[in-house]
């Protein structure tokens, strides 16, 4: 079968590779969608476990299916949760899954940037969804960041009728703005430093639209009654950016820190006047559970949220790079999604 091996985001070379064998209990899916990732792009977090085949949004269909699976079939349409929780430890048992020890070892074989992989038998049993007939495989490729924003947003406590400000509107970030936005928002204000992406938030439900080199903390007061920001969602690494959320979020309210920056980036902050006496929380949140990719698949299901529309370039497999490349520069492209079979 063909793949698409990274070995940096200048070097993705499609090749040949056998196609995996399934034991007992697993299956093997026909990949027919595969999404990039912001994550995918992150060259510092890869390049020490270089080569490897990336991708882990993905939707397809079941080719073979291992003894013992009762429940699929050959023919089913599906997306797959890469990493999986076990469901039993002291993180899954109080809520937290996502920094289960078992999640951050689970993973697909060999990616989804592949015309087949494998899905171990701790996947087949708490990560796949059956896709209805009215959720393409295009749709289905946003089921796992979609169920991250879920996650973030619920750990973040956001209310309807709240002031929110995304910081980066790339497609995390425009999908924290859309769900936002139809989780009944008050007022969501954006910041970026791409034009095309302010643009693209005003149509996913930004209120307001700010370049991120011309934001200050005292525009976002003159735009919102004197107030700052009930939620502020970093969804960007830029350390800029993560200055501006710690500087704009009111009294009593929440940083939601979505993306992680550059690898050892430490953030200094004027800790009195952060904390003292404002009670303002922190939050971080990282991948998603079950019962997040399970939400998410209603949402989508039930035509919610303008997922199609975030689609911006649609490449074959050995066009991967090119994908790639598109990602990595952040530039006039939001959904970059690859199909394996083509």
């Amino acid at each position: 079968m063909r793949i698409a091996m990274y070995y940096s985001n200048r070097d993705i070379r499609v090749e040949e590779a056998s196609k995996p064998k399934i034991g007992p209990g697993e299956l093997l899916v026909r990949v027919e969608a595969s999404g990039i990732c912001g994550s995918d792009v992150m060259e510092w977090y890869r390049i020490n476990r270089t080569p490897l085949v990336l991708g882990h949004e993905i939707a397809g269909t079941i080719e073979e299916v291992g003894e013992g699976v009762k429940i699929y079939k050959k023919g089913d349409r599906v997306a797959c949760a890469h990493h999986v929780p076990c469901g039993k430890c002291r993180y899954c048992l109080s809520g937290h899954e996502t920094v289960c020890d078992t999640l951050r070892k689970t993973n697909f074989d060999p990616g989804g940037f592949c015309e087949y992989l494998r899905l171990p038998k701790i996947n087949v049993d708490c990560g796949v969804l059956p896709l209805p007939d009215s959720v393409s495989f295009d749709e289905a490729t946003f089921i796992e960041p979609l169920a991250c924003v879920l996650r973030g947003q619920r750990l973040a406590g956001m209310k309807p009728g709240q002031t929110i400000l995304v910081a980066g509107s790339g497609i995390a970030g425009l999908l924290h703005i859309h769900l936002a936005k139809v989780m009944g928002a008050g007022r969501i204000i954006a910041t970026d430093i791409s034009e095309y992406r302010l643009q693209a938030a005003k149509k996913f439900g930004a209120d307001i639209s700010i370049n991120a080199k011309e934001y200050s903390s005292d525009k976002l007061r003159s735009l919102n009654n004197g107030m700052l920001a009930d939620l502020v969602i970093v969804s960007t690494g830029a350390p800029s950016a993560i200055e501006q959320a710690l500087g704009s979020v009111e009294r009593g309210g929440k940083i939601l820190f979505f993306a992680p920056t550059d690898k050892d980036r430490k953030v200094s902050i004027f800790f009195n006047e952060l904390f003292w006496r404002t009670e303002v929380g922190l939050v971080s949140s990282y991948a998603a559970s079950p019962a997040d990719y399970k939400a998410a698949l209603d949402l989508i299901a039930a035509k919610k949220l303008d997922v199609n529309g975030m689609i911006t370039h649609r490449l074959n497999l050995a066009e991967t790079g090119t994908g790639f490349k598109l990602v990595a520069e952040a530039a006039d492209s939001i959904k970059v999604i690859i199909y394996p079979q083509e």
